[in-house]
């Protein structure tokens, strides 16, 4: 039974009717023993819910309409379990306010990009042909899907805004409308992904100054039209002065004018501007030791420190570099006290196997999220502006392209509402509801290590990248080393490693607070897993596990395959548990791992056979 009115409790009631329709039971009557009651108490669009079982019933009560919405979810992830056992009665908030996810679609197919740039699920779920798509049924069923893990949020198209994708401030606008209609019976929120020269491309002005009054009237009355569109419009992402995109820094102003001018524009309208802080450059010269990628975001930001408005967050990568397998949490995170912080991961796999390799990223993001800049203070505490993930689904019938990639999209949702959640447990939830608890055990044990497997196999000890340029899977040790990105390893006859120490390097350890810039200054105080990331040292070099350098990339990387060998033999003897259609597809893919894995291993460890000269002491091939 439902009590309660609106929109979204509407779509409890659509959700729970036809639930009864297809396992039984009436949703009109007064709940009785094993029977659900879901009970709106008030006005407010409060998120968090209060459950209660007992007597065989299910109860759920919710000050607002997103609270019953997530608090029906959250029945149904429960199962049977939500309505036997002993009476409890729990009280779930989320932790973070905003929980997004950024798709980077285009509208047109770019001759570089693709349809969705890094995607590895098919083409765009929202646009065909150039416009958005007349039959959004998948959209609705996409918005449910998110909803049901507790994301409330998405950005439709590319931060890579091209020359389609801008006019969809414009005249354009009634497309993004229609999908945001699509996403409100769920409680999404849509945003939009814009250029920073949008006065120039589409109003035909002179500038883009963010300090110009023609400028700011401009982008007023823009969103002004958008609002009336999207009434429930949440805002913009800005991706400026980074990587080829216009920003404030061609008019000599900084992040912080160019990022509150769009937060004046949508303050009227309760919107908040996403500014993100991947600000580099990527104009480096290779020779030049001194300039730092990874110093990039904190210099740029930290001087800006309480000048953004209270509608503008900066949205800060994870990490320093690019969503590599391994890299330690941005220095930038805690250094804000007076900014509103977004942090953002990336749920699609473009540095993790592209989809095409099983690499449940849970243990990452939790690590990360968990990870604490300053003493008692958790990332996870300090991402006030959000969470947010690139995502990770297209087209494919499968959403993901990778059937078992699905566990990444729920993984984050479910950390994005709870960071210090037990990640494990979700990723036993994520089985359960997808496979069944028969196959739980034998799922668990293909996914579960499944990250550490892949950092076996491919860049080791947090010193990252080693991919093909352009499109970045497969191995190629050098493939960046001499380019103009920042993307260096500094491997040589001697050793391997970026010196990131503030005696001898680029200063990059200074940047963290006390703690952990003592953590990472020194060899001998640096964790193994990020010392090549932090320091340059010898092959010979005696890690903490007793093993060298040279006899752990040696190690590792043989490790690494024979786990995906045993992963897939794991999931052969799952042929009986799960669909055929969906074992065939993860068994065909499993091939693919397996032979890229083999092709990370003979690559990066003949590699460093021929730079070090140390034969491997267990006389295995290499080449």
């Amino acid at each position: 039974m439902i009590r309660g009115s609106g929109p979204l409790v509407d779509t409890v009631y659509g959700e729970l009717a036809d639930a009864c329709a297809r396992y039984g039971g009436d949703v009109s009557r007064e709940p009785g023993p094993h029977d659900l009651l879901l009970e709106l108490g008030g006005a407010d669009d409060s998120e968090g819910f209060t459950y209660e079982r007992g007597a065989g019933r299910a109860t759920v009560t919710a000050s607002g309409a997103r609270g019953l919405l997530y608090g029906f979810f959250h029945v149904v992830r429960l199962g049977e379990e939500a309505f036997l056992g002993e009476p409890v009665r729990q009280t779930h908030r989320p932790a973070v306010g905003l929980r997004m996810l950024d798709h980077w679609d285009n509208v047109a197919v770019h001759p570089v990009m693709g349809q969705v740039e890094r995607g590895y699920a098919g083409g765009s779920l929202f646009w065909e042909d150039g416009r958005a798509r007349g039959d959004l049924e998948r959209v609705a069923a996409y918005g449910r899907l998110l909803a049901s893990c507790g994301i409330n949020a998405v950005a439709v198209n590319n931060v890579n805004v091209h020359a389609a994708e801008a006019r969809l401030l414009t005249d354009r606008i009634d497309e993004v409308a229609a999908l945001a209609g699509a996403f409100r019976p769920y409680g999404i929120r849509t945003h939009l992904s814009v250029t920073f020269a949008a006065p120039v491309v589409l109003g035909g002005l002179a500038t883009a100054d963010p300090l110009d009054p023609e400028v700011r009237a401009w982008w007023a009355a823009a969103t002004a039209r958008v609002h009336e569109a999207i009434p429930d419009f949440g805002g913009y992402v800005v991706k400026a002065d980074s990587e080829g995109q216009p920003g404030p820094f061609a008019y000599g102003r900084s992040h912080a004018d160019g990022a509150n001018m769009l937060a004046a524009a949508l303050e009227p309208y309760g919107g908040t501007v996403h500014w993100r802080a991947f600000v580099y450059d990527h104009h480096q010269d290779w020779r030049d030791r001194t300039t730092d990628r990874a110093r990039a975001a904190y210099d740029h930001f930290t001087p800006l420190d309480g000048e953004f408005a209270a509608n503008a967050v900066l949205q800060v990568k994870h990490g320093p570099m690019d969503f590599q397998v391994r890299e330690p949490v941005s220095p930038l995170i805690g250094a804000m006290p007076g900014t509103r912080l977004a942090v953002e991961l990336q749920a699609t796999q473009e540095y993790t196997g592209q989809q095409r390799h099983v690499c449940w990223l849970g243990p990452m993001w939790s690590e990360a999220l968990r990870f604490e800049p300053e003493d008692g203070v958790r990332v996870g505490e300090l991402a006030r502006g959000g969470l947010v993930a690139v995502s990770n689904v297209g087209d494919d019938p499968f959403w993901t392209g990778h059937p078992l990639a699905q566990a990444n999209l729920h993984t984050f949702g479910r950390l994005a509402w709870q960071p210090d959640a037990d990640v494990d447990g979700i990723l036993d939830e994520w089985i359960r509801l997808t496979f069944g608890a028969d196959a739980t055990a034998g799922v668990r044990a293909v996914m579960a290590g499944s990250w550490r497997t892949y950092e076996k196999y491919t860049a080791p000890l947090g010193v990252g990248f080693m991919v093909q340029p352009g499109h970045h899977y497969g191995p190629s040790v050098d493939g960046y080393e001499y380019s103009p990105w920042g993307t260096y390893h500094f491997a040589d006859r001697d050793g391997v490693g970026v010196d990131r120490s503030v005696a001898s390097g680029t200063g990059f350890a200074g940047q963290y607070g006390k703690r952990w810039a003592e953590v990472y200054e020194t060899v001998a105080s640096c964790p193994d897993e990020l010392l090549l990331f932090f320091h340059h040292v010898p092959y010979g070099h005696v890690l903490k596990s007793g093993k060298t350098v040279i006899q752990h990339i040696y190690d590792t990387h043989f490790e690494g395959v024979d786990e995906v060998a045993e992963a897939r033999r794991r999931w052969d003897a799952l042929a009986g548990a799960v669909d055929p259609v969906r074992h065939a597809r993860v068994a065909g893919l499993f091939e693919e791992q397996l032979r890229s894995a083999r092709e990370w291993r003979d690559q990066i460890n003949s590699y460093f056979l021929r730079k070090s000269g140390v034969p491997d002491r267990h006389g295995r091939t290499i080449y």
